[in-house]
Parts: C-alpha cells; structure tokens; sequence
C-alpha cells in the first residue's frame, strides 16, 4: 500500500507472504489467496481503508526458476495479484526465504546466487503496478564470515558486479528499475553497520544497498540511530525496513527513517510470525503517528 510521507515521498507498506512451501506456481496462487482474504477481513474490522493492499513474497528459488521459465505462469500470477487488489514492488530472496529444500542456494561467491537474484528482478517487473517505475529485492549477508577468504571475496566483487549491470540492462529494456539490498545479520560479511560500509563501498550504490531487518539490528547493534546514518553516511541506502519481530523495540529506529524531514526508506515490510494482519495494523497505527497517510487520503492539517 503506498503511503504518503510528510516529506511528500511515497513509502510502500507491504505484509510479508512466505511462498517457501509453494512447489508449483498454482501452490503460490492457493497461499496468496489465502493471506489476501484473511488480510482483508482483519483490516476491515480494524476500520483501515487502504485501497489496494500490498503484500512483499518470500520467494525461494525452485520457484523463482519455475516462474521465469513460465512467462503464463507469470502472467497469470500478476491477473491473480490484480483481481485481490493486491500490490507487489518487493521480492525477499534473502535467509530466510531459501526454502525448497538442498542443497542449499550458495552465497555471493557463487554464480547460482547472481542468477537468483536476476530472475527475482525479472519476475519482480512484471508484477509491478502500472504505475510503479521501481522495485526492490532482497538478499543475504553476502556470506558467512568464516567462508569469506580472499578468493571468495574476488568471486562476490565480480557477481555484485554482474548484478549490477544485469539490473542496469533490465532497466535499459523495460523501463522499470529494481534495486537488491543486502541484509546485515551476525555471522556475516554484513553485520555491523562498519562491516557493512567496508564491504559495499566500491559497489554501484544507485543499484545496490541495504535490506534492514528492524529487530535484529535493535538486538545486535549497540547504537542503532548511529548504525543507520553511519550507512547512509557512506552513500548506503536503506532500501527496505523489515519488521520480523512485533515484541523487539523497532520502533524508535523506524522513526530515525522516517523523519520529518525526509524519508530514508522506501519499502517498509511487516514479516513477522503469527497474526500477519494483527501485525500489520499495529505498524499502520504506528506510521500514522509519524504522519503517514495513504496516498488516497487527504493530508493531516498542519
């Protein structure tokens, strides 16, 4: 759903979906289905009038493969999405959407990571609504730290690399961009706020930036406030928040990103387990007090 910042910057509010059980595009349609009706149900008594819902799909990679080598497939899930008045700018390729079963997807040292990563931007620009330009992906950490030698660290420079000219040509051809982000966790490439500036620095950061997941950094970061403007410092964008967890104390980082003055997050996703629509409201509540609106509603009087 896009909201409207005071900053007068849209900002995507999406409820996640995991698709990590769907086989087969016609599973993926069986779930989405499910979570749309529920979703409704629970906002329409919450008395929200959002219009048109957005959801962001956790998609692992059999699927991911079996969408973009079945262009009905991908047709008719984007028939499927409008039919529910349901919106997608955000894929989550990340940790924890890496089901499917083994062997397990690779890191940024292997090519198997790059070509996921491509197929989820091409699946992404077909779903997009009309009237969005761009759109976002997330991934992993880079790799674990353990893992990452010198040989390994040259391989992922040249697949971030690859990544980000094939997100360029994506663009050049269809006229819609999508960025990747990054997700910092511990145990990663990506971890903390001075990991993740030193490892992306040389990276295309018009394309590439980061995937925050809220809780996490509230619990690993010992100044979250700091880690955030220590990347954006560096040029890093935080292209999406992630809630994963409702009882984490997200909320006063959530406000460092959507300050008064400007907006510095565009996608915001409620991921968390349990009740998706109890969830959802709450972050809703909490966006409105920042001064959010959805962008059919008429702006607050100053």
């Amino acid at each position: 759903m896009r909201l409207r910042h005071p900053s007068g910057r849209i900002v995507h509010l999406a409820c996640g979906v995991s698709l990590i059980e769907a086989r087969t595009p016609a599973d993926a349609f069986a779930t989405i289905d499910a979570v749309a009706t529920e979703l409704r149900a629970a906002l329409a008594a919450a008395r929200h009038d959002l219009g048109r819902l957005g959801i962001a799909l956790r998609l692992p990679y059999p699927l991911a493969a079996a969408l973009v080598d079945d262009g009905r497939a991908r047709t008719r899930l984007r028939a499927e999405l409008d039919a529910r008045g349901l919106d997608v700018v955000t894929l989550n390729g990340g940790p924890d959407a890496e089901g499917g079963g083994p062997p397990p997807l690779p890191d940024w040292s292997e090519p198997a990571r790059l070509r996921h990563t491509l197929d989820l931007a091409r699946i992404l620009v077909g779903l997009l609504p009309d009237e969005e330009v761009r759109g976002a992906v997330g991934s992993c950490g880079l790799a674990r730290r353990a893992d990452w030698d010198e040989a390994h660290e040259r391989a992922g420079a040249r697949h971030l690399s690859r990544l980000s000219g094939g997100l360029a040509d994506l663009a050049w051809r269809v006229g819609r961009a999508v960025r990747a982000g990054f997700q910092p966790a511990p145990g990663q490439v990506l971890d903390s706020p001075e990991d993740t500036v030193a490892a992306l620095t040389r990276v295309d950061k018009d394309r590439l930036g980061v995937c925050l997941d809220l809780a996490r950094v509230v619990r690993d970061w010992p100044d979250p406030a700091d880690g955030v403007d220590r990347l954006t410092d560096a040029g890093l964008s935080v292209i999406t928040a992630r809630i994963t967890d409702p009882a984490a104390a997200w909320q006063p980082v959530l406000r460092h990103l959507l300050a008064a003055d400007t907006a510095r997050t565009e996608y915001i996703e409620v991921d968390a387990p349990g009740s998706a629509a109890g969830h959802l409201a709450y972050v809703i509540n909490e966006l409105t007090t920042l001064g959010l609106v959805p962008e059919h509603q008429p702006c607050p009087a100053p």
